[in-house]
């Protein structure tokens, strides 16, 4: 008889705690992003280094890539081409930038624009978990991940 109480109030326990902490866990799953007035700086930034520019260039690599291993027309090169979108992906930008400050920002932007080796170098790129975020979201592009939500 206490081990079926122990067990009911342990089956009891379960039930009452373990969504709470399932919720919990998907609700602080948000991307940190920056503030309003950093934002302004970061398209500022990629604005200055021409970062929308690589961005495309670099999806379309990985489209013309994976329409030429799997002989794609152009039919289907041009659908998949049309939905890259710098939209889909400014958010993993905005990340790299959440935790810096307007000052440093800001001193970021004055290099960027004092320096054109920034604007054909691509110095966002430097960032290794950009870089990954960007891989990532073209080899989607290229799958037709975004054919749909066009």
């Amino acid at each position: 008889m206490k081990n079926l109480q122990k067990l009911s109030f342990l089956i009891l326990i379960l039930v009452l705690f373990v969504p709470s902490v399932c919720l919990s866990q998907t609700s602080s799953a948000n991307v940190p992003l920056p503030s309003q007035q950093n934002t302004i700086i970061v398209n500022k930034i990629i604005e200055a280094t021409n970062y929308k520019t690589y961005f495309v260039d670099y999806c379309l690599g990985k489209i013309n890539e994976t329409a030429s291993k799997e002989k794609w027309n152009d039919q289907k090169t041009t659908a998949i081409t049309e939905t890259i979108n710098f939209k889909n992906f400014r958010e993993a930008v905005y990340n790299m930038f959440a935790f810096y400050n307007e000052v440093e920002l800001e001193t970021l932007l004055k290099t960027y624009e004092k320096d054109s080796a920034y604007q054909t170098t691509n110095a966002m790129t430097t960032n290794k978990v950009l870089l990954n975020n960007l891989d990532i979201y073209a080899r989607d592009v290229a799958k037709g991940k975004y054919l749909l939500s066009k």
